[in-house]
């Protein structure tokens, strides 16, 4: 199958992840928060990203231990099994494509103040031109679709901080008198309402598989757009508030205004301000879109990979390196929503969404407790696990809130998914989870296989770019020796010779002899727990490395008598450059602070060999 390419940079991240959040959430939710709770949005706008915060780290580190397309899906499959795993994935998939149909829709609102006539059904039209336009560019390719998100996104930023600026000057405190309208149960129920407004942080990590250096590139790129969409929101939330006070709410009626931003712009600065945050709102729109059908079609595609979903969804195009088939059905998709009603479904992408949030806090916790040695993220979120356990709960409280519809509908999908598992994917998916592991740590029994430590191990070496060279190839045949009681120094040179003379030719005697010589020369026992016994061997191009734990401790001398760590090394004298380059790359191996952890508490003979096969060194 065709691998997508690595083509965006941080700034890409930071700019998905931006664009992804200014929208709908701060160019049209503010009018009815306001009618909700009053000028305390600005503080319910905060409180709504403290909630999305645990959320983000737990994605931020899930996406660095596994940067590949799904982020969500392929998260809660791997650490929850594929029944969640297919949940996840549906409902990832439908709420980016709810979302963003509902940023395409905002654009045609936005047309009315150009076209004042205009009927819905010509704004949902104008919608799905766009939504046509944004798929042709997401066909094209990622860093297309990065470039323009860019663009897009620096002007949106550039027009915010020049409407705050001009703004704060007009803020009239007294629009602050009455801070709280109702009480704090009706204030933390708009931080729900709000918290899908920052649902978008976390949409890149479902194209991470095509983020240059995802180990550092998407935490930076996803802290950067937190705390920078987080100040926008409180400032432009300020200051319109400020402005309008009641002016939010429309004049002799229960409705509020669907353009606050531009209202507010309209009392600061006229006609031109109108028309400088309608270009703005627009442009948050439209990245909306683009970065939605970007990371909605990696889900199908994602699960396509996992036989959740026909092969159809996982075709990569060989010109462009784009999944067109799924960007296509969701772009489709995403029109087919345009013309339904979009209040209702917006409601429930927020609950789906919420709930994704949730398993994605729990899948932290399963992969952390499982024990599970190649789950290596490159960041690691702080508190844990209290931050997960937090967000869990109020997430639980939050979805409660969301009432009747939205849950009945989230219900339907939710079975939905579970039929389609039980009947399509339960028998075509063998994918291994995290779970599993936990449930062997708690009856104390073998997996039958480790084939999630094997995808985690190929996901780390396509992660770190490591390229296999002779070393790895070596150590991927070589013998590994997992002894499980204490052992003199002749009798681990035994077990050593019976396993290694058949490979050279050779009786067990004479190897037997050969390290007893070296032995006999100087201590192979390096440190207190380490020894590398290496020998030269009769013949030409014969090189070999064998790994050896002892837990009970193997009796080399008094001065060793515990050594558990072994690598033994044996080739002939044409060898000999690459018997000094093989010392070189286990030293740089061995210094890793955690390796003697490691390799103590590793679970088997496999587990040993990715030990050594993904030590950081430097590779020929």
């Amino acid at each position: 199958m065709t691998k997508l390419k690595r083509e965006l940079g941080f700034l890409d991240v930071f700019c998905i992840a931006s664009g992804a959040m200014i929208s709908s959430g701060l160019f049209i939710l503010p009018g009815l928060a306001y009618y909700k709770s009053g000028p305390s949005i600005v503080v319910a706008y905060l409180l709504a990203g403290i909630l999305v915060l645990p959320s983000m780290l737990s994605k931020a580190e899930l996406a660095t231990a596994m940067p590949k397309s799904g982020g969500a899906y392929f998260f809660i499959n791997r650490s929850m099994g594929a029944g969640f795993g297919t949940l996840a994935g549906i409902s990832a998939w439908f709420s980016l494509a709810f979302k963003s149909a509902f940023a395409l829709v905002g654009i045609g609102a936005f047309a009315s103040l150009i076209f004042p006539g205009i009927s819905i059904f010509q704004i949902k039209l104008i919608a799905s031109a766009f939504c046509i336009a944004f798929m042709i560019i997401n066909l094209i390719g990622a860093k297309h679709t990065g470039r323009l998100q860019v663009i897009m996104v620096m002007v949106l930023m550039a027009i915010l901080v020049f409407y705050v600026i001009r703004g704060i000057p007009k803020v009239d405190n007294h629009n602050f008198d009455v801070f709280m309208k109702g009480n704090m149960k009706t204030l933390f129920m708009t931080a729900g309402m709000i918290f899908i407004s920052y649902g978008g942080l976390t949409k890149v990590a479902s194209v991470a598989e095509e983020v240059k250096n995802p180990s550092r590139t998407l935490p930076l790129g996803m802290i950067a757009s937190f705390c920078t969409v987080t100040l926008f929101y409180v400032l432009v939330v300020f200051v319109t508030v400020g402005v309008l006070g009641d002016g939010l709410l429309l004049p002799g009626s229960k409705q509020y205004t669907l353009t606050p931003i531009s209202d507010g712009a309209g009392v600061i600065m006229g006609s031109t301000g109108i028309i400088i945050l309608s270009l703005a709102a627009l442009l948050a729109f439209f990245s909306t879109a683009n970065a939605g059908i970007l990371a909605a079609s990696r889900n199908p595609m994602a699960m396509s990979k996992d036989q959740l979903l026909p092969s159809f969804f996982g075709k990569v195009g060989k010109k462009h390196n784009t999944p067109h088939n799924s960007i296509i059905f969701t772009s489709l998709f995403m029109i087919a929503v345009i013309f339904l009603p979009i209040e209702t479904l917006v409601k429930t992408a927020s609950t789906m969404k919420i709930l994704l949030f949730m398993f994605v806090n729990i899948s932290v916790i399963i992969m952390r407790e499982s024990g599970i040695q190649n789950y290596r993220p490159k960041f690691k979120t702080p508190l844990y696990p209290w931050g997960q356990i937090f967000a869990i709960v109020a997430y639980i409280f939050l979805i409660v809130e969301m009432g009747k519809g939205p849950l009945l509908i989230t219900g339907v999908f939710i079975l939905f998914g579970i039929l389609w598992y039980w009947f399509y994917g339960r028998i075509r998916s063998n994918k291994e989870s995290a779970l599993l592991h936990i449930v062997q740590k708690v009856k104390a029994k073998e997996l039958p296989t480790t084939s999630l430590e094997k995808e985690l191990k190929e996901i780390i070496r396509e992660r770190d770019s490591i390229q296999k060279d002779r070393f790895d190839n070596l150590i991927e045949n070589s013998v590994v020796l997992d002894i499980k009681k204490s052992v003199t120094k002749e009798e681990f040179f035994n077990i050593i010779s019976e396993n290694v003379s058949t490979s050279i030719n050779k009786k067990n005697r004479y190897f037997f002899n050969k390290l007893v010589e070296r032995e006999m020369e100087s201590s192979t026992v390096l440190t207190e727990n380490l020894a590398i016994p290496h020998i030269i061997i009769e013949g030409e191009k014969k090189f070999n490395i064998l790994l050896a734990r002892c837990k009970e401790g193997i009796y080399f001398s008094e001065d060793a008598p515990k050594i558990q760590i072994v690598f033994v090394i044996y080739g002939t004298k044409d060898e000999r450059n690459f018997h000094l380059q093989a010392l070189a790359a286990i030293a740089q191996i061995v210094q890793d602070p955690s390796f003697e952890k490691k390799w103590l508490t590793a679970k088997n003979e496999e587990a040993l060999r990715d030990i050594v096969l993904l030590g950081e060194r430097r590779r020929k």
